[in-house]
């Protein structure tokens, strides 16, 4: 019986000995069978793609990729340089298209295919597969940035690169991005390189204290920075993502109380730029030496620029336009300073396919596809290309919304002399809620209660996060939500007879007084629409905001310096609001609100001064008696800037 045993042990060994051995074979096998590396075959592809790394002037060295059509005999360079991932904006789709590659976000694809480009897409230092550290916004060399290098060092370096190291180029670079890539392409004009012939910043960050992406004239877009930083700085990849255990966002910024204690249980006191934001509240150096506009006004223009605007760009609304207006006077020529203004979101021009429409928005026309085939293409096309005809494209394309038409013109809105004469208009808040461009000969003051507990919602709730689908549409919802509200005043004009247009920069003149030490105000200007409206019969009484904006009542005085409020003093606020290019139609009606919280886009304001607002203490909001003044010259207007056309010189497109 033991022998037996012991037999039959033994087979059991030889039996695993010889499966061990069997799968031994076969997992030898299998990794015989796959290659230590793989090249996939792509000699059938329209294109060729090079990775390289391009060393800078300090040894640090940057991934960036490079499409090659096969088409390819001194072809341009079009090139972006991004902290979003090269790998991204060149892989949105498997394919052996170019076009398919580059189909999606920041990639005029049909401009790039149909014009034949060399596409060059880079990392900045410090993000995805770049060597270096990351620094949001580098600043540029100077008192706040004493190295070597900066974003216009490395667009130098890599251009030097680019054209010894790429021989189906012509040896010609154009530069184009949006938004953070916008202010990298405004950064390569500091000390241009020779071969760099052309700039398409498109809303690109270039204030963030006076109204970009950080603060608008010092209130703090808290729903919007917050998640933002976050993703970006709290890895090379941004792989680590915000998190929320809230549906909505308005309770999860009313949880935290201040940004700063919405931070702190993020562990955002380990990003850099996040706890610079702290230290930097107010409009100080800081901020200053890093404003773009400000700082290109010092430098010598030498490369042509096309400046791109969104009327209703929920992020970068401000850059665009202040660049053009630092500029434009250094253009002496009128060859070097261009501007496209339309009726986008932010990036829209380039992200959406379907340029027709803006949330209940209808152009009747493709704004998109227009700006990018008969703009966008032949002005790169007309630096960019050897022997390309030099197409006409006007010094200023901007659509009128309103009567949705593009228009060409030689300056904006001042820039128009000899066709019209834009000025700014005051129209005056009026007894009873009314709105009127007569001075009004009744004075007083409506007065509101705004309390920092039911903060006034910045759009219908539930309020969805920063980067949701309905994100880029917030700043043409319908007020009417906000209008209803006891804590927001409406002040609305007589019905229209004839036809008003508007085309610049308006600008609040408010008289007001609070019962606390601190305060904000929000404006906004408003075309509503007739109450019933045949063609679109949704946008019956439509309350469409055209320019608003949020200003912090502690730099009434000073923007560099807060300082706490008189209480029950009537003080005047002056600020400017967002560009427009409008014309409110015969039927329509114009409207201006005032209000004192915009939740959660903005921070709350305590209305009691403290020292810094990102720390504010539960005791420290309390509410407040809002009076708002009317009567005489110097009650509270809106001016605006009042189009009169003087019948020549203005040309008028319909669009394709």
């Amino acid at each position: 019986m033991r022998q037996r045993i012991l037999q039959a042990a033994a087979l059991t060994l030889v039996l695993v000995l010889l499966d061990s051995r069997t799968q031994v074979a076969a997992q030898a096998t299998l990794a015989s069978e796959m290659p230590s590396t793989f090249t996939p075959r792509t000699d059938s592809f329209d294109f060729e793609r090079r990775e390289v790394m391009i060393p800078m002037r300090d040894g640090v060295k940057l991934h960036t990729v490079i499409l090659v059509p096969r088409s390819a005999k001194r072809a341009p360079i079009l090139m972006t340089r991004t902290p979003y991932s090269a790998d991204v904006f060149t892989n949105h789709n498997h394919s052996g298209r170019l076009a398919a590659v580059l189909e999606g976000v920041d990639n005029p694809t049909d401009v790039i295919v149909q014009s034949g480009y060399i596409r060059v897409i880079q990392d900045v230092r410090g993000k995805y597969k770049s060597e270096g550290d990351y620094v949001m916004n580098r600043p540029m060399r100077g008192a706040l940035n004493q190295t070597r290098v900066d974003h216009s060092t490395d667009t130098y370096d890599t251009i030097e690169w680019l054209v010894r190291n790429v021989p189906e180029s012509n040896g010609k670079v154009g530069i184009i991005g949006t938004s953070y890539d916008g202010f990298l392409t405004l950064a390569a004009m500091v000390d241009p390189h020779p071969a760099l012939k052309v700039v398409v910043p498109m809303n690109p960050m270039v204030d963030g204290w006076r109204g970009d992406d950080w603060f608008h004239y010092g209130a703090l877009r808290q729903e919007m920075m917050l998640p933002y930083v976050y993703d970006q700085e709290a890895t090379r990849a941004n792989d680590q993502k915000w998190w929320s255990s809230f549906h909505d966002d308005y309770d999860l910024f009313m949880d935290g109380v201040s940004a700063g204690e919405i931070a702190r249980r993020h562990g955002m006191d380990q990003l850099g730029f996040y706890v610079k934001l702290t230290q930097h509240p107010a409009y100080d150096a800081f901020w200053q030496q890093q404003a773009m506009d400000r700082l290109l006004a010092g430098h010598p223009l030498s490369v042509p620029v096309m400046l791109v605007d969104g009327l209703w760009d929920q992020e970068d609304i401000y850059g665009a336009i202040a660049v053009y207006r630092a500029l434009k006077p250094l253009d002496t020529r009128n060859d070097k300073i261009f501007m496209v203004i339309g009726p986008w979101y932010h990036g829209q021009q380039i992200f959406d396919p379907n340029g027709a429409e803006l949330g209940k928005l209808r152009f009747g026309t493709d704004t998109t596809r227009y700006f990018r085939l008969h703009v966008l293409r032949p002005f790169l096309d007309h630096y960019l290309k050897d022997g390309a005809p030099a197409e006409a494209v006007a010094t200023v394309t901007a659509f009128e919304t309103g009567v949705n038409r593009w228009q060409e013109m030689r300056g904006w809105p001042a820039g128009c002399t000899g066709s019209c004469s834009p000025k700014l208009t005051p129209v005056y808040l009026q007894s009873g809620h009314g709105l009127a461009f007569d001075v009004p000969a009744e004075s007083g003051y409506e007065e509101y209660v705004s309390d920092p507990a039911k903060p006034v919602p910045f759009r219908a709730r539930p309020i969805e996060p920063y980067g949701g689908p309905h994100w880029h549409d917030w700043l043409v919802d319908d007020q009417r939500e906000a209008s209803g509200r006891t804590d927001v005043l409406t002040f609305v004009s007589d019905v229209l007879a004839t036809p008003l247009s508007v085309s610049g920069l308006p600008e609040v003149n408010l008289l007001a007084s609070t019962s606390g030490t601190d305060g904000d105000f929000v404006v906004k200007v408003i075309d509503v629409y007739p109450a019933e409206y045949p063609q679109q019969p949704e946008m019956g009484g439509y309350q469409l905001p055209v320019s608003m904006d949020i200003f912090r009542g502690r730099y009434r005085e000073s923007l560099e310096k807060a300082q706490s409020l008189q209480p029950n003093v009537p003080l005047t606020y002056h600020f400017g609001l967002p560009a427009v290019n409008h014309t409110f139609l015969p039927g329509h009606r114009i409207m201006v609100q005032i209000q004192s919280s915009w939740f959660p886009l903005y921070d709350r304001n305590p209305q009691t001064f403290v020292d810094n607002i990102f720390f504010a203490a539960a005791a420290d909001y309390r509410k407040a008696n809002i009076r708002v003044y009317y009567g005489g010259k110097n009650g509270s207007s809106v001016e605006l800037p009042v189009v009169v056309t003087k019948g020549v010189g203005r040309s008028e497109k319909a669009a394709d």
